[in-house]
């Protein structure tokens, strides 16, 4: 390969890339909407694939494969691209567990995929030693294309559509200006530019230094070996498929007559280029950098980046796309929050590449991190904890006689039987939870009813109220969901998930500034512990912390205020994601293990006790509440998803993506999200399974669990209108095997609230 040089380029309105070379000391005037992109070109095996284990990421490897197929056709420039498919080979019986449970999760997806057995796969690749082959996963469409040629072509395209290119053109300085504009600084004179994008891969991470910030990225080796001819391959009448041997922990494709193949070294083996990262290029050219101190700069505007890939080539083309239509709309096309830029783990990332990928998969390198409640020391020996956007939450506790640790499977496994303990005891007694990893805003001044108006689809609550809003895109998508309460006049507490936090206040922030808003927004998710207490016995347990009444008149449903809690300050919210009688006790987090021991004495004689957010998933779904990321995220509206409830159409603020969803409203569903029951063996759905319906799939689901009230399997799913009434009839595919399902009426369990007000009418609580 050539040695990269970092680049710039520039991209204007109307979406060409445009790589221009900057006039000797002169700044560069561009469009309106121009951007800067910083890359560098580096070459690699080249493999594509359909293939992926998650979700919207399989739409960047489609798009990304469907532009190299007509690339050189448009540009004319050969990009040596072969498709002769690939083959993941499972030569054990989880293994095809696995290849079956990706199976269902990749049917409801244009692309193709089957589960193959022995006899396909060695008429496919005869030349493979067979003794362990039990299943193959294979697609059709994949293959391997020449790096080289593809950057040639790509770079022929931006010609071709008028753009001017330059290299290498060093970036030696980026200069944010006051009005969010930026200027770049090279050798030959200064970029001005209203966006920068960061895509500068193993020297992204010195670009983010000259504004001070710390992108945590490290290069990993990786190696692969080109054989001589071979004979039995010369032979062969049709290219191999490449082959992905994942016990093996390797991929092998054909070279000519010839092989390739490259290992994924485990984590012991495997080698970091740290040196690059201690002493790169930019601190051997700009010495001073070594002694620079990296700081956290926050609101840095219109710098994009696009950093981290392990996979560089099938992820150019989709998230070049990606990047350009969210620049250019305002908005993703398509949610991608599992390729949001958190810091990441190099060598455990690499050195498990090929491993089994299981549900509810836990990975315990380098952790805890700095990021612990103020609960961790006191609960790790009780729980299996699980990592929450660096947060440690536990999932589900330990009692004598259970079999502990972390134990995976693609079947019901430890945990099943005491998560269903813990269920019984927030239905029958009293839980606590540790709901610290929330994301925790406080949004303050003069505008902040009027920001919030704006934000957020729902009304805004009252002084000493709660209420749950949604914030949507200009489509008319659900971008997110908070919890909002409003603390006092023109104070409020934003909550949102743990793995929302800067996903959510991002758009925040950014909304602010656009509008100008005069508004202080403060993230004090590091410094706020929560405490959720739940069950019957939860207001009796709090009373006798408190000289505040929590009776059901004195203290309503979805109100929040400041009590102290056996002289502990404490902001109360009485709002529980299980459904039941509850509060969410906001706090110092260096009060949280004194509050906590507090609250647990105080419950002795109601049997209080602990619970994870594993049992947390059965209530909510068992109450039919939704979840972000799940049910709804920005490939979803609320209308389709079921939350009319929360969506004021008629209150008089503009709030984004109301005029959308306006007219989606007017046009009509073309699909609804449901609520299915069903019978299974040992397995249970989790989300993102294939739907069927009379031998097709039609739908997907979105999330799954086990009903411990009715002992059934439960999903919520996507299908279309014309099959989403109460009594259809469906089936999931769940492990290779198609379950019959049905259509219920939601929920199963009514709330607490709704049971409470049923009873006092003379009516029945349904369970």
């Amino acid at each position: 390969g050539v040695r990269p040089a970092l680049q710039t380029g520039s991209c204007s309105a109307g979406g060409a890339l445009q790589m221009c070379t900057p006039s000797k000391l002169q700044p560069m005037h561009f469009q309106k909407h121009s951007y800067v992109v910083v890359f560098c070109f580096l070459f690699k095996a080249g493999l594509t694939t359909y293939f992926h284990p998650g979700i919207n990421l399989k739409k960047i490897h489609y798009y990304s494969i469907k532009l190299y197929e007509k690339l050189e056709e448009e540009t004319g420039q050969a990009v040596g691209f072969h498709q002769p498919g690939s083959i993941r080979i499972a030569s054990t019986p989880t293994r095809v567990d696995e290849f079956k449970y990706q199976m269902t999760r990749a049917r409801w997806h244009p692309t193709e995929q089957y589960l193959i057995g022995p006899e396909r796969i060695q008429e496919l690749f005869p030349i493979l030693n067979m003794e362990k082959v039990l299943a193959g996963l294979y697609n059709p469409g994949d293959g391997h294309i020449d790096p080289y040629s593809l950057t040639m072509a790509l770079a022929a395209g931006a010609r071709k559509y008028g753009a001017l290119l330059n290299y290498p053109v060093q970036v030696t300085n980026l200069s944010p200006r006051s009005d969010g504009t930026w200027e770049v600084e090279t050798p030959h004179g200064i970029i001005r530019t209203n966006r920068i994008v960061n895509t500068a891969g193993f020297w992204a991470r010195e670009i983010g230094t000259m504004i001070g910030l710390h992108h945590p990225l490290i290069p990993v080796h990786h190696q692969y070996v080109v054989t001589s001819t071979i004979p039995e391959v010369k032979a062969l009448k049709m290219e191999l498929p490449v082959l992905r041997d994942l016990e093996g922990s390797y991929y092998l494709r054909q070279e000519r007559d010839g092989l390739l193949f490259g290992p994924y070294e485990s984590q012991e083996k495997m080698k970091l280029q740290e040196s690059w990262v201690t002493n790169g290029a930019a601190m051997a050219m700009v010495p001073v950098l070594k002694q620079a101190d990296i700081i956290n700069t926050v609101g840095v505007r219109n710098y994009w980046v696009a950093i981290g890939f392990g996979y560089g080539i099938i992820h150019a083309g989709g998230v070049g796309k990606y990047l350009s239509d969210w620049i250019l709309d305002g908005e993703p096309p398509f949610d991608l929050i599992e390729l949001d830029p958190n810091p990441t783990k190099a060598r455990e990332s690499y050195g498990f590449n090929n491993i089994v990928g299981y549900p509810k998969e836990e990975r315990f390198a380098a952790r805890p991190t700095e990021r612990i409640s103020g609960l961790y020391e006191v609960l790790k020996s009780k729980c299996s904890m699980g990592f929450h956007a660096g947060w440690e939450q536990p999932h589900w506790f330990y009692k004598p006689g259970d079999e502990i640790g972390y134990k995976p499977s693609f079947r019901r496994t430890n945990w099943f039987e005491p998560v269903g303990r813990e269920y019984k005891q927030v239905m029958e007694k009293v839980g606590v939870i540790d709901l610290t990893p929330f994301g925790k805003f406080i949004v303050k001044g003069n505008d902040s009813v009027k920001l919030l108006d704006h934000l957020f689809a729902n009304v805004i609550p009252k002084v000493g109220a709660t209420n749950i809003s949604h914030m949507l895109t200009p489509r008319g998508q659900v971008y997110a969901e908070l919890t909002v309460s409003h603390l006092s006049p023109g104070e409020f507490l934003l909550v949102t998930g743990s793995g929302s936090e800067l996903h959510d206040l991002r758009w925040i922030e950014e909304e602010a500034l656009k509008g100008g808003y005069n508004v202080e927004i403060k993230n004090i998710t590091d410094e706020m512990g929560v405490l959720g207490i739940a069950g019957p016995f939860a207001r009796k347990v709090l009373q006798k912390l408190t000289i505040e009444d929590l009776s059901d008149s004195a203290f309503k449903f979805l109100q929040s205020r400041h009590i102290k809690l056996s002289d502990i300050a404490a902001t109360a919210i009485r709002i529980s994601y299980s459904g039941e009688l509850g509060w969410e006790l906001y706090h110092r987090k260096e009060d949280s293990a004194t509050l906590y021991n507090v609250i647990m004495e105080a419950g002795q004689e109601e049997g209080i006790d602990d619970f994870g957010t594993y049992a947390l998933n059965a209530l909510r779904l068992e109450k039919a509440f939704r979840a972000w990321g799940a049910e709804m995220n920005c490939d979803t509206n609320p209308l389709e998803a079921g939350l009319d409830y929360f969506i004021k159409l008629n209150k008089p603020a503009d709030f984004i993506g109301k005029q959308a969803l306006k007219q989606i409203k007017e046009k009509g569903l073309k699909r609804r999200l449901v609520y299915l029951t069903f019978e299974t063996a040992n397995v249970d759905p989790e989300g993102n399974e294939s739907v069927w319906h009379n031998g097709r799939v039609v739908g997907n689901t979105t999330s799954g669990n086990y009903s411990y009230s009715t002992q059934q399997s439960l999903a919520f799913a996507y299908v279309p209108t014309e099959l989403s009434k109460v009594g259809q009839k469906l089936e999931v595919e769940l492990l290779g095997k198609n379950y019959s399902a049905t259509i219920v009426e939601e929920p199963l369990v009514l709330t607490e609230q709704t049971r409470t007000r049923l009873q006092k009418k003379g009516g029945s609580a349904k369970v």
